[in-house]
C-alpha cells in the first residue's frame, strides 16, 4: 500500500511527525536546529533528521517528490502568554521559510500548526496576511482552531491548524471524537449534545498511576510497565504574579454589563475581536462561580472598545510577585478534566503537591507513546515536549489530509 511521502519542517521531537506515521504516512525528509530534539527524533522516529537552520537550507538539499509538507513554525512570538507579541517580532516571519519550500517542491498539501494567539495578532491580520501568502502561490487554504482534547488527548490545549492544498478539492478538518463538560476548566463544549462522542480524557486517567512512582534518571518498571523520563523538578515553593489588590468579579462583572449595554458591542463581537472562543462571555457571567476577570491586556483592549472610566483600572491591572501557595493557579487543579495546556517550561505542581509533573508524565498528556525516551538535560526534555504537535491530535489531522489526497483531482 502506498503511504504518502512527507517532508517535516520544524520537526522538534517529532510530535506531529509521529502522528502522521501513525497514520500511514512515509517521512522523507525532516529539520531542526534544536540539538537535542533532533537526537530524540533520531533516537525514537528516523535517522533522516537534519540538524540545522532552514534559513541556510536551499530547496535543492530537500526531495522533490513529497505528497505533503508539514510544520508547526516556531510561535514564540504569536504566543497569548508573550505579552510583547509583535506583528514585528522577526520569529513571526519564519512561516515565509515554509512558504519558500512549498513554493518550491510544490506538495499536493501543506499543513502548519501554530498557536492560538496567531489569530488575534494585528487583529488578525497576520493569520489573513499567511494565508494570502500561500494562497497566492496556488494553494487553497483554511484554518481551524481545534482543542486537542476533543480528539483524546488528555489535555485543553486549543492550535491553530492550517491546511492547504493545489488539488482542488475541499480543505478537511477532522471531526472531535471526544466532548467537553461543564466541570471541565474550558467552556462548555457544543459537541457535548452528540451522544456518539465520548467524554473528554482526564489528567488522573492518563498519569494517575503514576502519581507514587519513584522518581529516576534511569528506567523504571512500575505496575508492570517499564517507565522513561520519569524525573521532576521538586521545586515547589515558587513565586508567580497576582493581583495585589482584591478585585470582587461579581462587581467587575456588573461594572463590565453596564458599559457594554451603552455601546453596540456584544458578547459575540468582543470575543471575535480578540480571536477567542466563550472567553468573553465570562468577563459578563457571574453564576455558579464561572466568571472571570480579564487580565491587564485584555482589560486595556476592552477599554477602548467600551469606553469606561478608570474606576476599576488600579485593581484590576497592579500585578506584583506573590509567594505560591496550593490553591493557586500552578497546581494542577483539574485532575478529574483534561490537564491544562503543557508548556515549554517548568510543569504544573503535581496534586500530591511534593513536585512538579515528571518529563514522562507531561510527554503522557501530549499523547507521546511510553517507549519514547527524550534526550538532554531534564528542562530540555520540557521543551521539547511543550513546544510539540499532540501525537493523537497529529494522527487525526493527518487522516483527514489523507482523506483529501484520495480524492480525484480538481486542477
Amino acid at each position: 500500500m502506498y503511504k504518502p511521502k512527507v517532508v517535516s519542517l520544524f520537526s522538534g521531537a517529532g510530535g506531529m511527525d509521529l502522528g502522521f506515521i501513525n497514520a500511514g504516512y512515509d517521512i522523507v525528509w525532516a529539520v531542526d536546529f534544536f540539538k537535542e530534539a533532533v537526537e530524540t527524533y533520531r533516537h525514537n522516529i528516523s535517522e533522516d533528521i537534519i540538524l540545522g537552520d532552514i534559513t541556510k537550507i536551499d530547496s535543492s538539499e530537500i526531495p522533490n517528490d513529497a505528497d505533503v509538507i508539514i510544520g508547526g513554525f516556531p510561535c514564540q512570538g504569536f504566543s497569548v502568554a508573550n505579552s510583547n507579541r509583535s506583528e514585528k517580532d522577526e520569529r513571526n516571519f519564519l512561516y515565509l521559510e515554509m512558504l519558500r519550500i512549498v513554493k518550491d517542491k510544490k506538495p499536493n498539501v501543506f499543513v502548519a500548526e501554530n498557536v492560538k494567539g496567531i489569530m488575534s495578532l494585528g487583529q488578525g491580520k497576520v493569520l489573513e496576511l499567511i494565508k494570502k501568502d500561500f494562497e497566492s502561490i496556488g494553494y487553497k487554504v483554511s484554518a481551524q482552531l481545534l482543542n486537542a482534547a476533543e480528539y483524546g488527548v488528555p489535555q485543553a490545549r486549543e492550535r491553530v491548524i492550517i491546511i492547504g492544498n493545489k488539488i482542488g478539492v475541499e480543505n478537511e478538518f477532522p471531526f472531535p471524537t471526544h466532548y467537553l463538560t461543564e466541570n471541565d476548566s474550558l467552556q462548555l463544549s457544543l459537541n457535548c449534545t452528540n451522544k456518539k462522542l465520548l467524554p473528554a480524557v482526564t489528567t488522573k486517567k492518563a498519569i494517575g498511576y503514576l502519581a507514587d512512582a519513584p522518581l529516576s534518571h534511569d528506567s523504571i518498571v512500575w505496575k508492570g510497565e517499564k517507565v522513561y523520563n520519569h524525573i521532576a523538578s521538586t521545586n515547589v515553593a515558587d513565586t508567580f504574579w497576582g493581583r495585589e489588590y482584591k478585585v470582587d468579579q461579581a462587581d467587575i462583572c456588573d461594572y463590565l454589563k453596564h458599559w457594554r449595554a451603552k455601546s453596540e458591542w456584544s458578547t459575540k463581537k468582543i470575543d471575535e475581536h480578540f480571536g477567542y472562543r466563550h472567553t468573553a462571555g465570562h468577563w459578563f457571567r457571574k453564576d455558579n462561580n464561572s466568571g472571570s476577570i480579564p487580565k491587564p491586556s485584555d482589560w486595556w483592549e476592552l477599554k477602548k472598545l467600551l469606553g469606561f472610566d478608570d474606576k476599576y483600572d488600579k485593581e484590576v491591572t497592579t500585578f506584583v510577585e506573590k509567594d505560591i501557595t496550593f490553591e493557586q493557579s500552578l497546581r494542577i487543579t483539574n485532575w478529574d478534566t483534561p490537564s491544562d495546556t503543557i508548556t515549554a517550561t517548568s510543569p504544573e505542581i503535581h496534586t500530591n503537591k511534593e513536585r512538579r509533573l515528571t518529563v514522562r508524565e507531561a510527554a503522557i498528556l501530549q499523547t507521546f507513546p511510553n517507549d519514547f525516551i527524550f534526550s538532554g538535560g531534564m528542562h530540555r526534555m520540557y521543551t521539547q515536549i511543550g513546544n510539540a504537535v499532540p501525537v493523537l491530535l497529529a494522527e487525526k489531522v493527518a487522516e483527514s489530509v489523507k482523506n483529501m489526497l484520495k480524492r480525484p483531482i480538481n486542477k
